[in-house]
């Protein structure tokens, strides 16, 4: 095992250590804003969602830039929003709210990793809440709510990925200018804190019926000319 891999990070209890995992040193060598930057801690917590965890960090190994797809249900689920309101859902958990677990973006849409459970419950949750005359919400979505959310009082329709499921992750290592997915907040912890049901539905509530969230004061998103981490994620819980 790498030096550089703690021993609280071994996959699971009892797991024979792999040998020679050279990716940890890439992980630990990368620059980059340290936000969206998988650690070691991290990249082992996601290859725990695989079947054969082992077999997840080889692969990864030998095509480090490669996107994964990794199943959905036992680690994490993931709720997968259009990227206009899934920033903007951002804005919230991290200026007004405990912050976010890992996060990521796809063929313009944002991923959002979330506890195991969200994806069975959120959809219940956002059809019962009580959205007034401005709209409704739900993960089926409706023809007036569109995929960019700009209606107050609508959720644009959210696609919740659980049990069964599975979800392409972005490479643990990539360039900023890559094409494909990639990470907004990477994992950086064996056991990252991860939103529920709940906490997604305050952050979809709040945008929804946010009249300033078009161009909130507390923007977590850097302007061109900065070069600090887009998130503090210290705060995390």
């Amino acid at each position: 095992m790498s030096a550089w891999l703690k021993d609280e990070t071994t996959l699971q209890t009892g797991a024979v250590p792999h040998l020679g995992v050279d990716i940890f040193a890439l992980l630990r060598d990368q620059s980059g804003p340290q936000a969206a930057q998988v650690t070691a801690a991290g990249a082992a917590w996601l290859a725990g969602a695989a079947p054969y965890p082992r077999s997840t960090l080889a692969h990864w190994e030998e095509r480090p830039k490669a996107p994964g797809v990794l199943p959905c249900g036992s680690a994490f689920d993931v709720v997968n929003v259009p990227a206009l309101f899934g920033r903007r859902m951002l804005e919230q958990l991290w200026a007004e709210g405990p912050g976010s677990g890992p996060v990521a973006t796809h063929r313009g849409r944002m991923l959002l990793f979330a506890a195991p459970g969200t994806a069975q419950r959120l959809p219940s949750l956002l059809a019962w809440e009580e959205w007034g005359a401005g709209g409704s919400g739900g993960s089926g979505g409706s023809g007036d709510s569109g995929d960019s959310g700009e209606q107050r009082g609508t959720v644009p329709p959210l696609l919740c990925h659980g049990t069964g499921d599975a979800v392409t992750v972005p490479p643990l290592t990539c360039a900023p200018s890559d094409g494909g997915p990639r990470w907004v907040v990477a994992p950086d912890t064996r056991n990252p804190w991860l939103p529920g049901p709940d906490v997604l539905l305050w952050a979809c509530v709040r945008v929804s019926r946010s009249a300033s969230s078009r161009g909130t004061a507390h923007s977590i998103f850097p302007r061109a000319d900065q070069g600090a981490n887009v998130y503090d994620v210290t705060r995390r819980r």
